[in-house]
């Protein structure tokens, strides 16, 4: 799930400590998922597609990914975190040892896992994406992390797995790094779907926006088609609060102890914002009117670590047309259970600026923050997967012939 990038290893031991068992949260989600639900209606009401934030063999395997699209999931998203607990649990161990007998190592290894993986649930994601001629039903996989700083190899390593996959339905997750800009342009130029990942900042938005705007039009320009590259920038919301909130506890004036909870939602709607005035301008109208699509914010990181939060709260606040919330189970239960669905991501943008206006007011510098977020997250992100690794090479020890 997008969590293991955007948390500290305490911070995540703490969530999951709480989180209920996947397993059991899927059969909780599909046995309500019968009939129109709450995640229909956010779709057809609301035009935001709810994604699910996790992957695995058995989710695939025993039917749960095809009873969730069916009741109303329209994409996924995976990460080196959730692939590491699954091997962990045994579900990969003839893949693993088939691997080892053909000679590969651990990173060889990850990669048939997530190829194999991304690509069965892009096949179960299929009807989606063919229904919504190809707006919608993506399933997500990423570079390797060590490759963040590196523009060049980003590319290489998208062009690989772009080829190895072979399906419409797919993104390449890239971070937002500086070397990711244009790895990002390159990328949609070469018509490689991408998802812009580790999304914190307004003013890289802006560029990452700007970034696959370009890459489209490069590919205009060549008398390339346009209209089936498609991209998503995915924002890591509730992280903006983990880190602004203690700040503001340590402040602890009336004001500062207001202004907690409310710098990730004001920050998401400030997004939103650009978004709506980039891609309604004049700098998109040719390639839009070429049949290119929007590059749709995505929400990540919706679960609510604060107990004092709405369960539901990073959701509830950021409903708005062509855009993409992908949660984890139990944040998809508890939105079936109790979430309302109105539009809300675009009826306060004044309060959005005036939230971060007051934050500031308080000394805290949210360009230092996001920017902070960032290199926090490229080092959780490569973290994960340097203990994926290790969890792949701790089973190819145990399931080696002796």
């Amino acid at each position: 799930m997008e969590e293991g990038h955007d948390m500290t290893g305490a911070e995540q031991d703490r969530h999951e400590a709480k989180a209920v068992d996947h397993d059991r949260a899927a059969e909780q989600v599909t046995q309500r998922a019968e009939g129109p639900n709450a995640l229909h209606r956010l779709h057809r009401e609301q035009d935001q597609s709810p994604w699910i934030d996790f992957i695995d063999r058995d989710l695939i395997s025993s039917g749960k990914l095809k009873q969730l699209v069916a009741g109303g999931i329209r994409g996924l998203t995976s990460n080196p975190t959730i692939f590491a607990k699954a091997v962990a649990t045994g579900q990969y161990d003839e893949l693993v040892s088939r691997e080892i007998a053909a000679g590969d190592d651990a990173r060889q290894i990850y990669e048939e896992i997530a190829v194999a993986d991304v690509g069965d649930a892009a096949d179960v994601l299929r009807s989606v994406y063919d229904e919504s001629d190809g707006a919608d039903g993506f399933a997500s996989i990423e570079v390797e992390p060590d490759l963040a700083d590196d523009t060049d190899a980003t590319l290489a390593r998208a062009r690989v797995l772009w080829s190895r996959l072979e399906r419409p339905n797919v993104f390449i997750k890239i971070p937002a790094t500086e070397a990711g800009v244009p790895a990002i342009e390159a990328a949609i130029g070469a018509g490689i779907n991408v998802n812009v990942t580790l999304m914190f900042s307004v003013g890289m938005y802006r560029r990452v926006a700007r970034a696959y705007i370009a890459g489209l039009r490069a590919r205009h320009e060549r008398g390339e088609p346009v209209d089936r590259v498609a991209s998503v920038a995915s924002f890591f919301v509730s992280r903006v609060d983990t880190k602004i909130d203690p700040q503001l506890e340590e402040i602890g004036s009336g004001s500062a102890l207001e202004a907690r909870g409310r710098a990730a939602i004001a920050n998401a709607r400030l997004a939103y914002e650009a978004f709506g005035e980039i891609f309604g301008s004049e700098e998109f109208a040719d390639l839009r009117a070429a049949g290119a699509r929007v590059q749709r914010c995505l929400w990540a990181s919706t679960s609510t670590k604060n107990p004092d939060y709405r369960d539901v709260m990073y959701v509830e606040e950021l409903i708005g047309p062509e855009t993409v919330d992908t949660m984890p189970l139990d944040t998809i239960k508890a939105f079936i259970d109790h979430g309302d669905i109105q539009r809300t991501l675009d009826q306060d943008l004044d309060g959005a600026h005036q939230a971060i206006r007051r934050i500031e007011a308080e000394g805290i510098n949210m360009e230092r923050v996001t920017d902070e977020l960032i290199t926090e997250g490229v080092a959780s992100f490569a973290k994960s997967f340097d203990e994926l690794l290790e969890t792949i090479e701790s089973k190819r020890k145990e399931l080696a012939p002796a």
